[in-house]
């Protein structure tokens, strides 16, 4: 069942279930709450899993102003709080990644441990790292919805859109045009100076050895910076692991969030 609370400007939709440390999960770009579907029932067991929509984003409703990346940090915290939770497990996903990052950088008090799925360091602009990918990404977009089984062929890889074609289909709804994605493009493409060499907590790194969006190398390279940290390369996925491997991604979120203290990394 979907609830809301009042996160500042903003009233944030959430969907929890589980029991057990709390866990909160953090969605990408263009997604909802309903990207964790798969993978939340593989989690529920072991953790209270909380999956909430972001500002422009689902059923979430705030001011009709783009969201800086800091103020999505700040909302997730807000939400955290309303809920009665001090801190929680993260696990974001691509621009959730960085969500993610910011939250564990600028309220690290509120981030037990970190997991960090197909996403790149905060400083950076994904179209410098990978241009031609982003660049053909935003074509797809602007021709919509003709191009969106094109468009899903970058985020699924070709083998598993042939088990579940259903999933070609994601993109054809999508209005890349409308004033609240055009909010949404606006957050996504700040880029706050916060390095990952100031991520305090343990943090796990997952990265989809086919994935076309974020190369593998660029998450899995925030290894070097982060001071402790693990990283993981999930083999035959592509970018949207969580839909992709759900029961692989929630045994790594599973074995290193509850971990015992003495095996942090």
């Amino acid at each position: 069942m979907l609830e809301t609370r009042s996160t500042g400007d903003a009233r944030t939709a959430f969907a929890r279930s589980g029991a057990g440390p709390l866990l909160l999960l953090m969605h990408g770009a263009e997604g909802s709450h309903h990207m964790f579907d798969a993978i939340t029932p593989h989690l529920a067991a072991h953790f209270t899993v909380l999956a909430y929509d972001q500002r422009d984003c689902g059923e979430t409703q705030g001011p009709e102003t783009p969201a800086t990346l800091l103020q999505l940090a700040d909302d997730a915290k807000a939400l955290l709080e309303a809920l009665g939770h001090e801190r929680a497990h993260v696990y974001g996903t691509s621009f959730g990644g960085r969500v993610a990052q910011a939250l564990a950088i600028r309220h690290p008090q509120c981030v037990q441990r970190l997991v960090l799925g197909s996403t790149w360091p905060l400083p950076e602009q994904l179209e410098a790292l990978n241009p031609q990918a982003v660049a053909r990404i935003g074509e797809l977009r602007s021709g919509l919805p003709e191009t969106a089984e094109a468009l899903a062929e970058f985020f699924f890889t070709p083998a598993f859109l042939a088990g579940q074609p259903q999933w070609k289909n994601i993109f054809r709804t999508a209005q890349p045009a409308s004033a609240r994605s055009q909010r949404r493009f606006a957050a996504v493409a700040d880029c706050p100076a916060l390095p990952p060499q100031q991520i305090p907590m343990p943090t796990l790194l997952l990265a989809g050895e086919l994935d076309r969006v974020v190369p593998p190398a660029v998450t899995l390279g925030m290894a070097r910076a982060i001071p402790r940290c693990e990283a993981v390369s999930l083999p035959g996925v592509g970018h949207a692991g969580s839909i992709q491997a759900p029961e692989a991604i929630a045994g790594h979120i599973r074995r290193f969030c509850l971990a015992s203290p003495n095996q942090e990394s």
